[in-house]
């Protein structure tokens, strides 16, 4: 599994001394509420079981996922991702970040390198994202980035009992005849 180093971040394979910091940070009820896929509450269960499918799940092409690792201190702060849709030589970013690294343009810093690693490195033709509505912040991330809004898909994901609108955003990679 690659590692990847940005200005103020290393992305790197999770290993399984992180599973205390990843539920510390992912345990976070506004964390989990923002996302589709992580439960509340969050146990060392879930982060064991989570951490332990990433090799895996690289090895089966199916999903890479990074650790995002603060450079200067050396702590973990957040997961950024892809899941492939080989067929159709597209992927879907996923991420999060610890609530104390809100705000201070690690997302994107992440998801840019992540993204550019896709189509320079992987070949990817496409890579989507997609965020709730209640969640804005998100959005800002894939606009950064240069992902372009494609639409709603209003009340898609049911999440703790209440229907939430999701918006997407895409990014295509040069074509080949560029």
């Amino acid at each position: 599994m690659p590692t990847l180093v940005t200005t103020r971040l290393t992305l790197r394979p999770f290993r399984e001394s992180d599973v205390d910091r990843v539920v510390e940070l992912a345990s976070d009820r506004r964390v989990a509420e923002m996302t589709q896929n992580i439960p509340h509450p969050y146990l060392h269960e879930h982060a064991k079981t989570w951490i332990g499918s990433h090799a895996e799940r690289f090895g089966q092409q199916q999903e890479l996922v990074f650790a995002i690792e603060e450079r200067e201190a050396g702590l973990l702060i957040g997961a950024i991702g892809l899941v492939f849709q080989s067929e159709h030589q597209s992927a879907e970013l996923g991420y999060w970040i610890g609530v104390p690294y809100w705000g201070k343009g690690y997302c994107t810093e992440a998801a840019r390198a992540v993204v550019d690693y896709g189509f320079l490195e992987l070949g990817l033709h496409r890579v989507q994202a997609r965020h709730f509505l209640k969640n804005p912040a998100s959005g800002r991330v894939m606009q950064k980035i240069g992902m372009s809004y494609e639409g709603c898909l209003r009340q898609s994901v049911l999440k703790w009992g209440a229907y939430q609108d999701v918006c997407i955003y895409a990014l295509l990679g040069r074509s080949r005849d560029d």
